[in-house]
């Protein structure tokens, strides 16, 4: 019962590890015992986030460029990474993008956009590194989607990103029932909206058009939540990890929402 959530000798890869929730999962596992690695589209970001995650936690992280939705960036990341661990046991997926337009006028290239990156690039990754996690028979699979897979907005502007966020949900419960018999589990964990600096700029547009503070608009934002306040990244982080434990290795299949409450009465 002592290793419920050790992920000791386990190997994991972050997709969008570079920054924000998927880069908190990371430290989480290196200090849960995994060796950890992440993975996104820019160089950059990725050597900056490594010697954060070193930083904090006195481990070592392995990095690869690879853009999730270009299916030949994924077979060589699988492949590479594979080779210098041996296998990977854990993949995360918490990559993906939102355009916001009224359905009335949503652009369908940018509909198309959202579906790719948010849905398509989930089934190239859990593809390619799943034919790996076969041979070895055993696997993690651990997918970021959102409590708007579930509920819907009461405003315009996201037509596309419910519609990926119901769709990763089915896919995630699809891959489940197609590898399990391989040994590997499929999760996903839908948060709320939450404080990540992608999202900064949009709480300042809100609080400015409503002529409040930011602090002010987030308040507001949380106080019809059960728990009364607004997301952060970090609670999600216990979710992440239960789902790539030993802990849930009788679960797959399966959404779990760390999100205050907002789907309990939404």
């Amino acid at each position: 019962m002592a290793n419920l959530f050790d992920l000791t000798g386990k190997n994991a890869l972050i997709v969008g590890g570079a920054g924000g929730l998927g880069k908190l999962v990371a430290q989480a596992f290196a200090e849960a015992g995994a060796n950890v690695a992440i993975a996104s589209r820019t160089e950059s970001k990725l050597q900056a986030a490594c010697d954060e995650l070193k930083a904090a936690t006195g481990k070592e992280f392995k990095y690869y460029v690879m853009d999730a939705g270009v299916e030949e960036q994924v077979a060589a990341a699988a492949e590479k990474a594979n080779a210098d661990y041996g296998h990977i046991d854990i993949l995360v997926n918490s990559q993906g993008v939102n355009k916001k337009f009224p359905a009335l006028e949503f652009p369908m290239d940018m509909f198309d956009l959202v579906m790719h990156d948010d849905v398509a690039s989930i089934l190239m990754t859990c593809k390619h590194f799943g034919k790996y996690m076969k041979e070895h028979g055993y696997g993690k699979i651990v997918n970021v989607t959102s409590v708007r897979g579930k509920i819907a907005t009461k405003g315009p502007g996201n037509a596309a990103y419910c519609a990926a966020k119901g769709a990763v949900d089915m896919l995630t419960k699809q891959l489940a029932s197609e590898f399990g018999p391989f040994g590997i589990t499929v999760n996903a964990f839908g948060p709320n909206i939450m404080k990540t600096p992608m999202m900064t700029k949009i709480f300042e547009m809100r609080a400015s058009e409503a002529g409040i503070t930011v602090e002010e608009y987030l308040k507001q934002q949380g106080a019809g939540l059960p728990m009364r306040r607004m997301s952060d990244p970090e609670d999600c982080v216990g979710t992440a990890l239960f789902l790539a434990a030993p802990a849930s290795d009788f679960m797959t299949g399966n959404i779990l929402y760390p999100d205050g409450g907002l789907t309990a009465i939404g």
